[in-house]
């Protein structure tokens, strides 16, 4: 049923999919025990029979565990409550009788644990043993509350454990709903003389792990690292690695519940041209609909949607709309009768079309695990049968918990049955991935095959990074809120969905105007980046606050367009190679015990430190720069900062701090435009930041931006920049890659450059040479050099002397 391999839309490690196989053979057998070994012993196993245990051992790492299988007797259940329970008033009847799996880790020398989204929780997970487990169970839960175990909107039961030289993974692949229990135990170490204490029989750190789900089978992968990176592909072998998003979907999207009507729409539009900001996507909900029936417009707000849509194609921006899994119980509604004669909705026990209440009322819950249902769906997405849509126009898949108002836990009764008689419980984690994946496959095909969609989720499980981005949900406009995002989207990118963000300025309620410009400045250096608000929230467009705060957001969101080449960029190695655009300090600093329970700034990508200012007027912020050996810069103002370590940072209202790291190259746009259409010939900038050696490397990822024609005929781009020995090189990474470009560098500024140079000269391929204008600051050491003018697509040198 959870059919995770059979994916249309195909990642680049689909191809290595399989992990490398190592043949074991027995090097041990007696009653009860059987020992496997690897060729080399680098892997041992060993199986007990009774109690059944499994020991994974490694040269630098041991997983214990044990499985306690559950299946009643028959017998008195009934008074157990085991064939049916009460909740309130719904009754939920177990057609196939009780059933639960778990299974017991011993994680041996581990105590910083991390993972299984979606909670607005800490970073480093927490001890459950006297509280309540995490639980994984996708909810619609309004206004979520903070540093709550509780399950919301998404699922991935993924848990990765982390010591200073070993990171393995836990992946339970089971989509009932699931609790973890975490026990930790620190290390402790034998008092010097104790007649135990030596180096081997000291206790090391010991983390246990249940995990208990509903029904299902026992389906878990061992994910040994041993690197975070190297967990990260296997992971992403199965079950696929982040979708290389269209450009556009990386500007910023403005959204409200709800834009009014087409007048309402142009008029937002032209005051972001009128303040001059930056912005790609608006955003309608469900109010656009006739009366919450999706794929319609509402006759009176929206009479000519395609005009609206050529409005904004002009101005090279996109519309996304809302469309959410619930179908209007009305005969007369197309979608509706199509879908009640094919029998395509979820039935209940008793066979019939399960009814639940959402927005329109009276509804009905498309079966999306249902393949036929799932190519039904994303045909409705054509031009044709999707009367007043456009190229230009992409999907929000909301609701898709499922949400059922007046349900049980506000979603869908667990004893509902699905395609081939599966009953809910055993999918119900599933149901949003399965839509996100028809919307997705659907707006594929509106386009032939040729055009990469852009599908948000609200619910999403392991394998979701394959049809779009997720976000947190129904935030609150509270600084509590802001604070808790980053380890909440930190949580979310390392289970493998790197397009991730949170909602700007918080959902619900008003925001301040200092709490609003702070969202902005974190969300502009985060995956994805929209302003949202509720039905009940006054307006909140960016100009609405005042000059000043105009202004800074204003600066935030150029910032953001500017900095979209890295961003791009990282979100390749995320389609590519499944490494996190965004990323707790602790997988680039993995020997460093300080970074591990970091939570209140970030790595985007292994260049950029980033710490948002979550702190009502605030005046400083202090600042972890990890690694001794590290050269830091800020990243405005180009100066070096002091040894690494703690810092006291002082910050103004501007903006918020920002580090780039010694030994990186930052590709930047050297301005920003309307959108990220308006910026395609845009020059480049390279931020180069030197390193002890005074070396730096860095790449730059470039293709049309939009199409699959990166995939299907080689028409990308993939560059290297390396300064090494004072020369600054640009090279051919992938020389498969066929694109080509007439933008240019247009300049260049070094960090950390030691001396004033007295030439500096540019040589290309075919030996031409130049001499190079130059600026040096005596106070910053910054080297800058202008009017460059080289190719993005070809192979240069720069000599600095």
């Amino acid at each position: 049923m959870l059919d995770m391999g059979d994916l249309k839309i195909k990642s680049p490690l689909e191809k290595n999919r399989f992990f490398k196989r190592e043949r074991l053979s027995i090097s041990q057998k007696e009653a009860g025990i059987l020992v496997l070994s690897s060729v080399n012993e680098d892997y041992k196993v060993q199986i007990t029979a009774n109690p059944f245990q499994i020991e994974l051992q490694s040269k630098a790492a041991r997983f214990y565990s044990s499985v306690p299988l559950q299946n009643a007797g028959r017998e008195k259940q009934e008074d157990l409550g085991l064939w049916q329970e009460k909740f309130g008033r719904f009754l939920d009847i177990k057609a196939h009788g009780p059933s639960s799996v778990g299974m017991d880790f011993s994680l041996h020398g581990f105590e910083h644990v991390y993972g299984i989204p979606q909670h607005a929780e800490a970073l480093l997970l927490k001890n459950t043993s006297d509280g309540d487990a995490y639980r994984l169970y996708n909810l619609d839960i309004f206004g979520y509350k903070i540093h709550e175990k509780i399950g919301i909107y998404g699922s991935v039961p993924l848990l990765l454990a982390h010591k200073p030289n070993r990171t393995s993974g836990i992946f339970w692949l089971n989509s009932s709903e699931t609790l973890v229990d975490i026990s930790t135990k620190a290390a402790e170490h034998k008092p010097p003389g104790c007649a135990a204490e030596s180096a081997k029989q000291r206790e090391v750190p010991l983390t246990d792990v249940r995990w208990m789900s509903e029904s299902g089978i026992i389906d878990v992968f061992l994910l040994m690292g041993p690197t975070a990176f190297d967990v990260f592909k296997q992971f992403a072998q199965l079950t696929g690695t982040q979708a290389l998003p269209p450009l556009f979907s990386l500007g910023y999207h403005q959204c409200r519940w709800n834009y009014e009507d087409e007048q309402d729409v142009k008029a937002v539009d032209a005051g972001f041209d009128e303040h001059g900001i930056p912005y790609d996507v608006i955003w309608l909900d469900i109010e656009h609909t006739d009366g919450k029936r999706y794929f319609t417009w509402d006759k009176k707000k929206f009479q000519k949607p395609q005009k609206m849509q050529e409005l904004l194609r002009k101005k090279k921006r996109k519309l996304v709309v809302i469309v959410d899994p619930h179908i209007k119980v009305d005969p007369t509604y197309t979608l509706y009768s199509q879908a009640k004669d094919k029998g395509y909705f979820v039935k209940d026990r008793n066979g019939k079309d399960f009814e639940g209440i959402c927005w329109p009322g009276s509804s009905c819950y498309l079966d999306f695990t249902n393949p036929e249902v799932r190519k039904w769906y994303g045909d409705q997405f054509a031009f044709k049968t999707y009367k007043g849509s456009t190229n230009i126009l992409f999907v929000w898949n909301d609701m898709n918990e499922p949400s059922v108002f007046r349900g049980a836990e506000l979603t869908m009764q667990k004893d509902a049955v699905h395609y081939n008689n599966w009953e809910h419980r055993e999918v119900h984690n599933l149901y949003g991935f399965y839509q996100q994946m028809a919307t997705a496959e659907g707006l594929i095909r509106r386009s032939s095959g040729k055009e990469r969609p852009f599908v948000l989720t609200r619910s999403f499980f392991a394998g979701s990074q394959k049809y779009g981005a997720v976000w947190t949900g129904d935030n609150k406009a509270r600084w509590s809120y802001l604070k808790i995002s980053i380890p909440m989207l930190l949580t979310i990118s390392m289970a493998g969905i790197s397009f991730c963000g949170a909602d700007v300025g918080g959902f619900i309620g008003d925001p301040e105007p200092e709490l609003l410009v702070r969202w902005y400045q974190a969300g502009a250096y985060q995956p994805f980046f929209r302003g949202h608000s509720n039905i009940k929230s006054k307006r909140r467009e960016p100009w609405l606050f005042g000059k000043k705060n105009t202004q800074i957001i204003r600066e935030a969101i150029r910032e953001r367009y500017v900095l979209l080449p890295y961003l791009y960029t990282l979100f390749y190695r995320a389609h590519t190679a499944a490494e996190p655009v965004m990323r707790p300090l602790w997988i680039e600093f993995p020997g460093k015990i300080e970074t591990f329970g970091v939570e209140n700034e970030y790595m985007l990508g292994n260049a950029l430190l980033v710490h948002p200012v979550t702190e009502q007027e605030a005046k400083a912020v202090s600042v972890l720069l990890p690694g001794s050996e590290e050269i830091w810069y800020d990243f405005r103002n180009f100066k070096r900062m002091g040894d690494p370590g703690i810092l006291k940072i002082p910050v103004t209202l501007e903006n918020i701090p920002v580090f780039q790291r010694g030994g990186t190259v930052v590709p930047l746009k050297t301005m920003a435009g309307k959108s990220t259409e308006w910026m395609i010939d845009i020059s480049y900038e390279l931020r180069v930041a030197l390193d002890t050696e005074a070396c730096a490397v860095g790449e730059l990822y470039l293709d049309d931006g939009h199409s699959f024609q990166y995939l299907h005929k080689k028409q990308f781009l993939y560059r290297k920049f390396t300064f090494h020995k004072n020369i600054l090189s640009s090279r051919c990474t992938d020389e498969s890659g066929k694109y080509r470009t007439t933008c240019v560098v247009e300049r260049v500024i070094i960090l950390g450059f030691g001396q004033h140079p007295t030439s500096v000269t540019a040589s290309s391929k075919d030996g031409k040479e130049k001499e190079v204008v130059f600026t040096y600051d005596m106070k910053t050491s910054a080297l800058t050099l202008e009017n460059l003018a080289l190719r993005v697509d070809a192979d240069w040198a720069i000599h600095i002397n």
